[in-house]
């Protein structure tokens, strides 16, 4: 049984790393997003 949970505990955390890392890549398109998006706003305006 010991040598079943071990394997499938590792399993879980390498795919919520893989989630995790997903999600920060997310997070990073979104925040450049925002920035191209405020510096077209002061280039629009000046």
């Amino acid at each position: 049984m010991t040598k079943l949970i071990i394997p499938l505990t590792l399993a879980a955390f390498t795919l919520s790393a893989c989630e995790t890392i997903k999600g920060a890549g997310q997070d990073i398109s979104n925040a450049g997003e925002a920035i191209t998006e405020e510096s077209q706003e002061v280039q629009n305006d000046l």
